[in-house]
């Protein structure tokens, strides 16, 4: 764990028991640990980080956090989004820097992203936002609307985020980025930000990271040769069992 650059990162970790596709997903088991724990674990191998924490509205993923020897803190159940649950944590923690959100179900997320993506504020300070993305070849992949795309400007800086797909091909060359969903906030701007109205465009693609674009902020975009396997669906669950059974 270091600070540089006087920077103090958290990693805050939010982790809902509902779920509509699968029910208590943060405490489904991989490999004989609950989900939520693996992401605590995995984050908690990062450099750059001062401390994890998971934010939770449900005692059972609280307790089984603790249980790991883990932190995690009881926030609203009533947030609209999950920046609110983040901007909650982070008002109780005045002396961080920026907060590193990581999604609760990203069991494989890997630690040197998140160090990379902390490192986008070294010696940057006018950098209020920073996320990550991927390159997407499969055409099926480039079209499904639960597949986020980002289209960036030549400095990596966020032009726009789309479920359609982007840029439209109408001739080829350029190269359809899918948006993963880790984020990196200074704590003051973040604070800001969870109390900015819905913006229109944000509203009509819902996705939140559109009301930062609308109110003029840049949000800088890092792009990842990693995988990526989340789990929304049982057989997600099963695919992600079988990559931690080959790591051991």
């Amino acid at each position: 764990m270091s600070e540089k650059n006087g920077l103090k990162v958290l990693c805050v970790i939010p982790a809902r028991y509902a779920s509509t596709r699968l029910p208590g997903k943060p405490l489904k088991d991989i490999q004989g640990k609950p989900m939520i724990v693996r992401v605590y674990e995995r984050a908690k191998c990062a450099r750059r980080i001062a401390d994890v924490i998971v934010a939770t509205d449900d005692e059972r993923i609280l307790a089984a956090v603790e249980s790991h020897g883990g932190k995690a803190v009881m926030t609203r159940a009533d947030h609209p989004t999950g920046t609110d649950r983040l901007a909650e944590v982070a008002e109780k923690f005045p002396d961080v820097d920026v907060i590193l959100n990581v999604q609760g179900d990203e069991p494989l997320i890997e630690p040197a992203l998140i160090d990379e993506l902390a490192g986008a504020f070294d010696d940057a300070p006018d950098l209020n936002m920073a996320t990550v993305c991927t390159e997407i070849k499969e055409k099926a992949e480039q079209e499904n609307p639960n597949n986020v795309k980002v289209v960036m400007d030549r400095k990596g800086y966020a032009l726009y985020f789309s479920r359609s797909l982007l840029p439209y091909p109408r001739k080829s060359g350029a190269k359809v980025y899918k948006h993963i969903g880790i984020y990196a906030y200074r704590r003051d701007f973040l604070l800001a930000y969870a109390k900015m109205k819905p913006t229109p465009l944000e509203q009509s693609e819902s996705l939140e990271q559109l009301r930062a674009l609308e109110n003029g902020y840049s949000i800088k975009v890092i792009r990842t040769a990693h995988e990526f396997v989340g789990v929304d669906t049982e057989e997600d669950l099963a695919k992600v069992n079988e990559i931690y059974a080959a790591m051991k």
